[in-house]
């Protein structure tokens, strides 16, 4: 469910019509939901109810503090996978207790940071990052809370390029060498083992995969408690997806989850983490776009849009299917037509959807991406000099621009001409 419906012939976003957004900052834009992103947040935790828990917002989903602030108030934590992302989630006002720092490729720097300024746990990916890890806290004359990721070898039916928990990709320990790991890391007077960490990857539609690796987590929680580690917390990852297209059939609900959650982990009475991104920011979002031209092409028609791969690169990185819909509703009984939808970047893969079916559209005429709120912004780029574009909150009947789209004499005064040139 969103909070983005058609009212009176036009698309609103709650209580503003998508259209006096556009009139106001311009196109393209991102706009969120703030009912959306709550309720989403509000489903997770009442999914863990009845369980000491913590549901850290996976913020590399969508990193405006705008939205960080919104969840954080709302009780979240926040989950990591950078000092940028960390110094972002202290700058929303979330507190060091209350952050998870996961990442395969934590620095020293990075590490030192999040000790000095206070950290829940580190999620430690390798040995080496533990030895690291156990140096900066020698040095720094504290002790770091760690887990340890596991990799369970579980498929997670799940695009290749976002699949996480197989023994072939780049994330945690192997599970069978968890016993020496574990050891090692009791031997480090730097660290405090508190717990396992394992996360198998992400846009999960079915549960089993889950099921899977919780339990073999549960069957190495008892393991290591059997050889003296006093595993306390079982950060469980997040990756429950969402339905990207209104038609196709919707993944398992997170009170499912968490019941499953509670069905194959509860009985350790260890207090639980998650770390939901997608399912609490993709579908409060929406990228808005003007068509510029309608042009007819050998057999096919093309939109071309003023959005492009720079501000959603999800199409061309995933072969990702956003709906994508006018923001003006069409009439009862309006024949639709194929077009293929394109942006002005000068790139074949600045292709957004081929013979979609819309209504008849025109040069000015609006349309929306849905289910664009998460890993859309965060992962845009000026690519052919174009301003990132703007972020917008709504909450009610308000809005407010949350970051605006930079000038192109702001981009341009970034670069730094050497003297002898």
């Amino acid at each position: 469910m969103d909070h983005f419906l058609y009212r009176d012939g036009a698309l609103y976003a709650e209580d503003v019509p998508v259209s006096e957004i556009a009139a106001s900052v311009g196109t393209p834009f991102y706009v969120y939901s703030t009912a959306t992103l709550l309720r989403h947040f509000q489903l997770f935790d009442d999914a863990l109810e009845g369980t000491e828990h913590l549901v850290c917002y996976a913020m590399k989903a969508a990193s405006n503090q705008a939205i960080l602030r919104t969840l954080a108030q709302a009780g979240a934590g926040m989950d990591v996978v950078s000092e940028g992302e960390y110094r972002r989630a202290r700058a929303a006002g979330v507190p060091g207790e209350k952050i998870v720092f996961s990442g395969v490729g934590k620095t020293a720097q990075e590490i030192r940071t999040a000790l000095s300024e206070g950290i829940r746990q580190f999620n430690v990916e390798s040995e080496p990052e533990m030895e690291v890890i156990n140096a900066v806290a020698l040095d720094l004359g504290v002790v770091a809370p760690i887990t340890v990721r596991v990799n369970p070898d579980v498929d997670a039916k799940t695009h290749a390029k976002i699949a996480t928990g197989k023994s072939e990709n780049k994330f945690g320990i192997p599970i069978s060498r968890a016993s020496e790991v574990y050891a090692h890391a009791a031997s480090l007077p730097g660290l405090e083992v508190i717990g396992i960490d394992v996360h198998i990857g992400s846009q999960l539609t079915e549960l089993e995969p889950f099921k899977l690796a919780y339990e073999k987590v549960a069957e190495l929680t008892e393991q290591l408690r059997s050889e003296g580690h006093n595993i306390r917390r079982l950060d469980l990852g997040g990756g429950l997806g969402i339905p990207y297209t209104r038609s196709n059939e919707a993944p398992p609900l997170p009170v499912e989850y968490g019941k499953l959650i509670k069905d194959t982990l509860g009985h350790l009475g260890c207090e639980i983490e998650i770390e939901p991104g997608r399912l609490i920011a993709g579908n409060a979002g929406l990228l808005v776009s003007d068509v510029i031209y309608v042009k007819s092409g050998e057999g096919r028609d093309f939109l071309i849009v003023d959005a492009a791969m720079n501000d959603l690169i999800r199409p061309a990185m995933y072969e990702a299917h956003h709906d994508i819909v006018a923001v003006k509703e069409p009439a009862p009984g309006t024949e639709m037509q194929p077009y293929d939808i394109v942006g002005p970047v000068c790139e074949s893969g600045d292709t957004f959807a081929k013979q979609r079916n819309m209504p008849p559209l025109k040069s000015g005429d609006l349309i929306a991406f849905r289910s664009a709120g998460a890993y859309g912004a965060v992962m845009s780029s000026e690519y052919n000099t174009r301003p990132l574009i703007p972020e917008v909150l709504v909450n009610g009947d308000q809005f407010a621009v949350i970051r605006p789209r930079p000038t192109f004499d702001e981009i341009i005064n970034r670069d730094t001409i050497p003297e002898w040139l």
